[in-house]
């Protein structure tokens, strides 16, 4: 893949990302109410103090210059300011990335390292005992709600049976590396769970559509053993399908962390969202939407990117 292209790709982002925010700026600010409303019923509030309020953020602006001012600070690095804490956004943000990355990227690798050998295993022992299991075991992961399998987990592990911590990055007082683990198992299995029985279900299908290839039989005519007409022919063949789906869900895990990180107290980027969707903190907000939308939209260029790596006969000039 030439930088050329990668760099067309990149220039094409950029009204991508400007159709995105201003569809995400107008939902935001003509659902009813707004950032000032907790304020509208306290008594000691008076109306002058919001309206000086209002102007401090540029409430009081139309919206089409609300927006053409916050794009344009947007795209030069100046987020604006949370309403609900005066900080500003790219430092809130920023602090939270970590936690999130940390979560996220531990429950992608495990995803990864469980589904492909499962979505193998299902393959190579179609319609046995053990594809049906590995079946069974997709389709209740596909079909268990994240926020009902995470909630009887942690009354399980951190209720009843005491073996892990319910919530929290951290216990108070012990910042070692082995209780930072102790707090990531639970969120983490949660995350990776749902991804693992998707995965594995595509990585299925494909390995089945690829051993049942000519050049496949005609490895196994000629002597190939069976596990390495399995990884060395098919295995890397049948990882183009797959990889658009991890890629995509690659940016899905960020989304679906809101949830797990709201659920175990997880101080990231899921937890900031729900924070800031409660308090109508729209510079922070449209913040994170961007985050996401970027993430989603970057996802595509690096499945294009592993799809020239894993098929040498893929080319983009």
């Amino acid at each position: 893949m030439s930088l050329s292209y990668i760099f067309k790709r990149l220039l094409g982002m950029l009204p991508l990302l400007l159709g995105v925010s201003l569809i995400l700026f107008g939902v935001l600010h003509l659902a009813p109410g707004g950032p000032l409303d907790v304020y509208a019923d306290n008594p000691s509030v008076t109306q002058e103090a919001l309206d000086n309020m209002k102007r401090a953020f540029g409430l009081d602006q139309p919206l089409p210059v609300q927006y053409f001012k916050w794009v344009t600070a947007f795209f030069q690095g100046e987020w604006g300011f949370s309403i609900r804490t005066a900080q500003p956004v790219i430092e809130e943000v920023l602090a939270r990335v970590p936690a999130t990355l940390m979560l996220s990227g531990s429950a992608f690798a495990l995803a990864l390292i469980v589904a492909l050998p499962l979505g193998i295993l299902s393959a190579t022992r179609r319609y046995t005992g053990v594809d049906y299991f590995i079946t069974l075991l997709s389709f209740l992961g596909i079909s268990t709600p994240v926020f009902w399998l995470a909630l009887m987990l942690q009354l399980l592990f951190a209720v009843q049976w005491r073996l892990l911590p319910s919530a929290g990055m951290q216990t108070i007082g012990d910042g070692s590396f082995p209780d930072l683990l102790r707090h990531l198992a639970l969120p983490v299995f949660i995350l990776a769970f749902a991804s693992v029985a998707g995965w594995s279900r595509y990585m299925r299908s494909s390995m089945v559509e690829i051993l049942s290839q000519d050049y496949i039989r005609t490895a196994r005519a000629k002597g190939v053993s069976t596990r390495r007409v399995t990884y060395s022919h098919a295995f890397r063949n049948a990882l183009i399908p797959v990889v658009t789906v991890v890629a995509l869900d690659s940016a899905s895990i960020l989304s679906g962390a809101v949830i797990t990180e709201t659920i175990f107290a997880w101080p990231g980027l899921g937890r900031l969202f729900i924070d800031s969707m409660n308090g109508r903190d729209y510079p922070v907000l449209m913040a994170l939407l961007m985050v996401g939308s970027f993430a989603l939209v970057m996802s595509n260029l690096v499945a294009d990117l592993a799809y020239s790596l894993i098929d040498p006969r893929i080319r983009y000039d």
